[in-house]
């Protein structure tokens, strides 16, 4: 008689919480996972130990909180997908003492950043949402002052990783100049240009857009000294989970 090692799949109970979309659900049970509930919001508290309760795997985003008593109170846990680029709403060592794998998507969602930051960028550098507030107010300002052209600005870039090296492409696209910093050596795209320190960045730039994983180490890198270096009118975005 041939040995199981696993579970079948269809006794297999699988929670995704945030509103995964439903073509994961959709694959799963094509693969055979026949138990997968799905819940649109975050869970949190008593709600969310009480959902794990016989629940084999669990996919999340970023708003639920898998603490080590939540993961020690998960009875059959054996895995937990977290469908977004991080991992820090996990207490990775206590998944790591209950034999419990993580995973995530470290390429979800990138363009999609990117494509956002781009869209601000445009939008801050030409004034758009107080222009637009005026507008619905009645006012119709066709001033051009204090807006400006992205063509020809510095857009330095903290944090080289998937998302801001995406960014920086687009970016060029757009006529920018990139610099960027990271605590790592990164190949640069295109003509972009690595500088030494965040101060060397900080001073040179028009734009500072954020991409850095949320650590102790990026915990409040940005404060009153780093924004006191920042040049006049430039602007800052921190569309990253470290700041």
């Amino acid at each position: 008689m041939e040995a199981s090692f696993s579970l079948p799949k269809d006794r297999i109970r699988i929670l995704l919480l945030e509103g995964i979309h439903e073509s994961a659900a959709q694959h799963l049970a094509a693969q055979g996972y026949r138990q997968v509930t799905r819940v649109k919001t975050a869970l949190e508290g008593e709600a969310l130990t009480e959902a794990l309760k016989g629940v084999h795997m669990v996919g999340i985003r970023s708003r639920t909180q898998l603490t080590a008593p939540v993961i020690e109170a998960a009875d059959r846990l054996m895995a937990i997908g977290c469908f977004c680029i991080g991992t820090n709403q996990v207490d990775l060592n206590a998944a790591r003492m209950a034999g419990i794998p993580v995973f995530n998507a470290p390429f979800s969602n990138t363009r999609s950043v990117a494509e956002l930051v781009m869209g601000e960028i445009v939008m801050l550098l030409r004034r758009i949402p107080s222009r637009s507030e005026q507008c619905h107010a009645g006012g119709w300002d066709k001033s051009a002052v204090n807006a400006w052209e992205v063509r020809g600005k510095t857009l330095g870039i903290v944090g080289y990783g998937s998302i801001g090296s995406q960014l920086s492409v687009l970016a060029e696209a757009f006529g920018l100049r990139v610099i960027y910093y990271d605590t790592m050596d990164k190949l640069p795209h295109g003509n972009a240009t690595p500088v030494a320190t965040l101060q060397d960045l900080l001073g040179q730039s028009d734009i500072v857009s954020l991409h850095v994983p949320q650590t102790d180490e990026t915990r409040n890198m940005i404060g009153e000294a780093e924004i006191r270096a920042m040049k006049p009118n430039s602007i800052l975005l921190n569309n990253a989970r470290g700041r």
